[in-house]
């Protein structure tokens, strides 16, 4: 899809105004002088063009509407269309500044055909206000070429070389002084190229030129980045006529998260991740997703999580003139095997901490419902940290096991910046015989290390003095967990103590 005048239909769009008033151009400033980046259709039928300056514009039409370039705006519009895109198929990706590339492979039957499909976009876009060439064709870059260079249409299958053999070779989007060369040397159109031995023009413009040939002619395939995750599975329903009501929202929404459960199901798959896509009457789109604990393709589940979701929005979903097209997709999967079910129909496994996860998450957001994630390190102040619990990702980290009698070998929590304190030891290298912490004298009865800790040698510019940890206990029975930082001799003559932590 190409959008031959998508800043000034952006323009016209905005202000309501004919496109056959005034002829619009929009102007930016370029190496000093005004010059025109964008015109409108009635500015290109009087002959206006982009790089024509702005005072030779006005020169040749007095009566002219200038607007200033906004780049930003054109870009949003791209984005917003590219979203409406999704509705022909999941992978769209934007080719800027001015054009969306849709692979619709096994999508055109849905629509009729390639014809229906080509109708139906074309209209749905002049209906918005906005002028479109659209191309079907067998390889991407063929599409844009024909789109940029030709007519709209649709290429048979194994007609792209033919297609595109009457293009100028500006088509191949080559440097200028390329093309310019190529023009030169009486090589002006892409037959004339592919005519050519290969060899002798990538003597001459190098490798890139022939892989763009090629890829235009149809003969090798191009790459398509969707702008999205594409999902694994998932439902959607077209209405003929808007709906507005949430009610009949919230029922189409449980209908299709019905069927894509049952696919979940017959893949042995749960989804991580699902998400909603309302799909407006006039182009907007909005999209709703939430996040599980754990695979899951319970229905009852999956809509609670939704209604959820729809209740806290800042944002409530707006109808507008009614939605056209509900989608309900899972971009993220995991395996799952079906559940042991008992007698009374309940599912064996608990899973109530998991949807309680779940249902915070999706209320107050991932950022806020947290849990303690192992990293794999010896040190304390790197050895856990906070990550989202809907994720509950598998790291190959695991906690440190203890027995079950035995008393923990670090405290629960520690104190984010070690307290520093006033020790006595037998000697420098000793566990401590006393300490003072906050104005208070503890009488150490027992002391258990030292567990030694000194920075990892592959962590490059990290040096910290070693720390030697001592579980320890008072004469009320009160435990402590503090260490001696710096080698009594090696780092330092004189360590410092620290309290880290207290055992609950």
């Amino acid at each position: 899809m190409w959008f031959p005048f998508l800043p000034t239909d952006r323009l016209l769009r905005r202000s309501g105004a004919a496109p056959d008033d005034a002829p619009l151009v929009v102007a930016e400033p370029v190496k000093g002088a005004l010059r025109l980046s964008a015109v409108s259709r009635e500015a290109a039928r009087l002959g206006l063009g982009p790089g024509l300056t702005l005072a030779d514009a006005r020169a040749r039409i007095p009566k002219l509407r200038v607007e200033t370039a906004d780049p930003a705006a054109d870009a949003a519009l791209l984005e917003r269309m590219a979203d409406d895109c999704d509705r022909y198929t999941p992978v769209v990706m934007v080719d800027a500044p001015d054009g969306l590339l849709l692979d619709v492979t096994g999508c055109i039957d849905l629509f009729g055909g390639a014809a229906a499909l080509l109708q139906q976009a074309g209209l749905r876009f002049r209906k918005g206000g906005v002028g479109v060439r659209i191309v079907i064709a067998g390889a991407p870059d063929t599409a844009r070429a024909l789109a940029r260079y030709g007519r709209s249409g649709s290429v048979p299958p194994g007609g792209d070389a033919g297609a595109v053999r009457g293009l100028p070779v500006g088509a191949l989007r080559l440097p200028e002084e390329a093309r310019v060369a190529l023009v030169r040397a009486g090589l002006k159109t892409i037959g004339d190229l592919a005519d050519r031995p290969s060899q002798a023009l990538v003597a001459r413009f190098g490798d890139q030129m022939i892989v763009k040939l090629r890829r235009t002619l149809g003969y090798e395939p191009g790459p398509v980045t969707p702008r999205r995750i594409v999902a694994v599975c998932g439902a959607e329903q077209r209405f003929a006529e808007p709906i507005g009501r949430m009610e009949d929202v919230e029922g189409v929404l449980a209908a299709l998260a019905a069927e894509a459960c049952t696919l979940l199901a017959e893949r042995r798959e749960g989804g991580r991740i699902f998400e909603a896509s309302f799909f407006r009457a006039d182009g907007a789109v909005r999209r709703i997703a939430v996040e599980t604990g754990r695979p899951l393709r319970d229905v009852a589940s999956l809509m609670r999580l939704f209604r959820e979701r729809l209740e806290t929005l800042a944002d409530p979903v707006d109808p507008g003139f009614g939605f056209d097209l509900i989608r309900l997709s899972a971009p993220v999967v995991e395996p799952l095997d079906p559940a042991q079910v008992g007698l009374d129909g309940r599912r064996i496994d608990d899973d109530a901490v998991a949807e309680l996860v779940e249902r915070l998450s999706t209320r107050f957001g991932r950022e806020r419902v947290l849990r303690f994630e192992p990293r794999g390190t010896h040190d304390p102040n790197r050895a856990a940290a906070m990550a989202p619990a809907v994720e509950n990702r598998k790291t190959k980290a695991a906690w440190p096991a203890f027995e079950p009698d035995e008393p923990p070998l670090r405290p629960v929590q520690m104190f984010v910046s070690p307290q520093p304190i006033d020790v006595t030891a037998q000697a420098p290298d000793s566990p401590p015989r006393q300490f003072i912490w906050r104005r208070m004298k503890h009488v150490v009865v027992r002391a258990e290390g030292p567990e030694r800790i000194s920075a990892e040698w592959w962590r490059r510019g990290i040096s910290a003095p070693t720390r030697d940890y001592f579980r320890v206990e008072d004469s009320e029975g009160r435990r402590f967990w503090l260490f001696r930082e710096g080698l009594y001799g090696g780092e330092t003559r004189e360590p410092r103590w620290f309290m880290h932590g207290v055992f609950a």
